[in-house]
């Protein structure tokens, strides 16, 4: 059986050659790209696909018997299964046309089975920490600019006091210099005030020396 002719097989299966035919082609697409990646292809019930890595060695030629120099290098590899082995065999009997010859699969296989599952919670733990971890990042920064924000508003606080106080101060200065402006003239007109006492001085003492002279 060719492919073709496996296609033919199988298109009644699946509702005509040409969802056949890309059934095939997608199967064995998978199949050789998983090999070639090192990965162990697994069918219950039918077989293993594996790549196995062959050291260089020494072979002999057939045709002349010449000892010849083997490069090293990995080929593909096919085991069945033991259902397939005991179906070839003739151990156990073929199933009917309308049976499937390779056993189906157990439950929880087709989604990787317990190990996956497992690796898929690990998977979810990491990404779980990851985010934690991100979120937490994330925090402290805003954390950080809250300070800021509190410390430039206790500056700016501070400043607007001293500011104050100055302008107080200041305010201070200028009423007291007015004050003692308008008080200074006062001081002045007392001073004026003074020669003409001098001058009723004088005058009493001429009378008194006109007096006398009578």
């Amino acid at each position: 059986m060719n492919k073709a002719q496996l296609v033919e097989a199988i298109a009644d299966k699946l509702g005509g050659r040409q969802q056949a035919a890309e059934a095939v082609d997608a199967v064995l697409d998978a199949i050789v790209r998983a090999t070639v990646a090192g990965d162990r292809v697994s069918v219950t019930g039918f077989g293993s696909f594996e790549k196995v890595d062959r050291p260089a060695r020494y072979a002999r030629n057939p045709q002349t018997g010449e000892r010849v120099r083997v490069k090293k290098t990995s080929v593909p590899r096919f085991r069945a299964g033991q259902g397939f082995k005991d179906l070839v065999s003739g151990s156990k009997k073929l199933p009917r046309g309308g049976e499937v010859a390779v056993k189906k699969a157990p439950k929880g296989s087709l989604t990787g089975g317990a190990a996956a599952t497992v690796k898929k919670a690990a998977a979810k733990k990491t990404t779980k920490a990851a985010a934690k971890k991100v979120t937490a990042k994330k925090a402290a920064p805003t954390k950080r600019t809250a300070a800021a924000k509190k410390t430039t508003a206790k500056k700016t606080t501070a400043k607007k006091t001293t500011a104050a106080a100055a302008k107080k101060t200041a305010a201070k200065k200028t009423t007291a210099k007015k004050a003692t402006a308008k008080k200074a003239p006062a001081k002045k007109a007392t001073a004026k005030k003074a020669p003409a006492k001098k001058s009723t001085a004088r005058t009493t003492t001429a009378k008194k020396a006109t007096a006398r002279k009578r």
